[in-house]
């Protein structure tokens, strides 16, 4: 058991969420950042934070799946008005799937990326980023903002934008999908280890073959720390000991246990960050 935090869930989204609070603690995470979508999502957030202290870090977000021609801005000034209570502004970004660009136009999501960027920016906050179809739009406006800080979640895009936001310094983060998305796998490959982090996006329901087909949970970031050591042909402590330590520097996290310094093979983590 290790270590481990997931940097991207969704807990107002889980059900039963006292049991996956505890099954989590069970599996060894030290840290959940739980993300808000909108403004109800963002005041469930700040509450589950509260409940969970020292476990739950909360993130505040306006997601471009989730605009709406009135609230946007309520949401905005929610974020600003309660930005110290949070380790980070997401999830936020842009959705070019042609289900999320009917209700919200490309240059709609990005005013309001542009605008929410502004606040992480200020208040010196990384962001936590949404990028589906619309990879090199996304990383340019977040480069531009002048965020010094940023993770692109669940990245399966192409490599040429995954190399720059590399270069950027900026993080890439690993799911479930790990075990089977070809692009998916091939982007986490390509992430070296100094710029990648674990999460589940619970609950997410991820499937491949009948091995995992219900709502994902933040205990189930332990079988991403498994997919992706095979990935990188290196033992989970390696993958382990790294995530970890860049999930605290990314949101400087305050003061958390960690039981771990591993005597891991200096060989394998060489491997695992050459990439």
């Amino acid at each position: 058991m290790y270590p481990l935090i997931d940097t991207h869930a969704h807990l107002d989204d889980i059900e039963d969420l006292d049991p996956a609070i505890a099954k989590a603690r069970e599996c060894g995470l030290i840290a959940i950042i739980a993300v808000g979508v909108d403004y109800e999502s963002n005041n469930r957030v700040l509450e589950i934070a509260e409940r969970y202290r020292s476990l739950v870090f909360p993130a505040l977000g306006c997601h471009p799946g989730e605009l709406r021609a009135v609230g946007t801005e309520r949401n905005l000034q929610f974020i600003e008005d309660n930005v110290e209570r949070a380790v980070g502004i997401g999830e936020i970004g842009l959705d070019y799937h042609k289900r999320v660009t009917s209700k919200a136009s490309k240059e709609a999501q990005k005013q309001v990326l542009k605008d929410v960027l502004a606040i992480a920016r200020r208040y010196a906050k990384p962001a936590l980023v949404h990028s589906r179809y619309s990879w090199r739009d996304c990383f340019t406006i977040v480069q531009e903002s002048g965020v010094e800080r940023a993770v692109f979640h669940w990245y399966s895009g192409p490599m040429s934008v995954l190399h720059d936001l590399i270069r950027q310094g900026y993080f890439a983060s690993a799911t479930l999908a790990a075990g089977y998305h070809q692009e998916h796998r091939r982007a986490m490959i390509e992430t070296p280890g100094d710029n990648l982090l674990l999460e589940t996006d619970s609950p997410v329901v991820y499937r491949w073959g009948t091995e995992f087909a219900h709502p994902s949970e933040p205990a189930d970031v332990t079988r991403v720390l498994e997919a992706v050591a095979r990935l990188k042909g290196v033992e989970p402590g390696v993958v382990a000991q790294r995530t970890t330590e860049n999930a605290l520097m990314l949101f400087g996290l305050p003061n958390l246990p960690v039981p771990f310094i591993l005597a891991v093979d200096k060989v394998q983590e060489s491997r695992y960050n050459q990439n």
